[in-house]
């Protein structure tokens, strides 16, 4: 399922996404200054506890800790994926972070250089110990650092939001729904999560101006994200982890999939907050 909205945020590796927000408010379009300063500042948050834990992350990994580093990885994993709107933006530390090994092995035709939170993955689950972590380890601590100082320069723009949420369902619905995300640990929900959490934080923040322009598109896209974070619910095992993608039933993935389709096309009409002409 690929969700399109028709914006393109023109984002580029470098800090600069689309157009400056909040300056100059463009002929037609709704000044969204606010809620763009607020995303950045709720991206900068993530990214900072990101760091925070990635960095308690790799003592785990060179202290030896398999157990304890496993059960930490995912929830470390959920600061980025709700960032990704704007992290995925600077395509060179997306790579660096959070690249596939399936992805890495297509743009670069072998494994060289693959590192990130799934080199780290492949270790620790397929050979079940934390010997060789320990330099991807620095490695991605430094890469996170490398990136909080690229989004401190980056000028969020309301089509970067916009196309932003959309792009973080299609992750959903091409990677997570399949399992081939977090292919050796298996941990896709919690990515899932994440990236509906990010998507509804969007949402959250457009919510007063929408309601201006459509009162009905707010309480579809309230009742879909409600029935996505419902089933979503079903597979905690406790306050904030997660059954493993493999233990879900085929029955299971079909009513997921289903939801995040169903929320998918209210929220691809997100997009009618940044035209300041009236809903007729």
């Amino acid at each position: 399922m690929a969700i399109s909205c028709g914006k393109d945020t023109g984002a580029k590796e470098g800090g600069k996404a689309g157009t400056t927000a909040g300056k100059t408010v463009e002929q037609g379009k709704t000044d969204l200054s606010k809620e763009t300063s607020e995303y950045k500042k709720y991206v900068e948050g993530q990214i900072d506890i990101l760091l925070k834990d990635t960095e308690n992350f790799a003592q785990l990994l060179k202290t030896g800790k398999l157990d304890e580093a496993k059960k930490v990885y995912p929830l470390i994993r959920m600061d980025y994926e709700r960032s990704e709107p704007i992290a995925e933006s600077f395509g060179e530390s997306d790579i660096k972070i959070d690249y596939r090994l399936v992805d890495f092995k297509e743009e670069f035709k072998n494994e060289e250089g693959w590192k990130g939170f799934h080199r780290i993955e492949k270790i620790l689950w397929e050979q079940n110990t934390t010997k060789g972590t320990e330099k991807y380890a620095d490695d991605l601590v430094n890469d996170i650092k490398e990136l909080k100082a690229k989004i401190a320069t980056i000028e969020v723009t309301p089509d970067l939001m916009v196309t932003g949420a959309i792009d973080l369902l299609n992750e959903v619905s091409t990677q997570k729904i399949t399992g081939e995300e977090e292919v050796f640990s298996h941990t896709d929900l919690y990515d899932f999560r994440a990236n509906i959490e990010g998507a509804q934080k969007i949402f959250e923040l457009f919510r007063t101006k929408l309601e201006q322009k459509d009162a009905k598109l707010v309480t579809t896209l309230d009742t879909e994200f409600k029935a996505v974070n419902a089933l979503l619910d079903k597979y905690m095992t406790d306050d904030k982890n997660y059954k493993l993608y493999t233990e879900l039933k085929p029955e299971d993935t079909k009513a997921l999939a289903e939801a995040v389709t169903k929320l998918g096309e209210p929220l691809s009409q997100m997009g009618i907050v940044i035209d300041a002409t009236p809903k007729k």
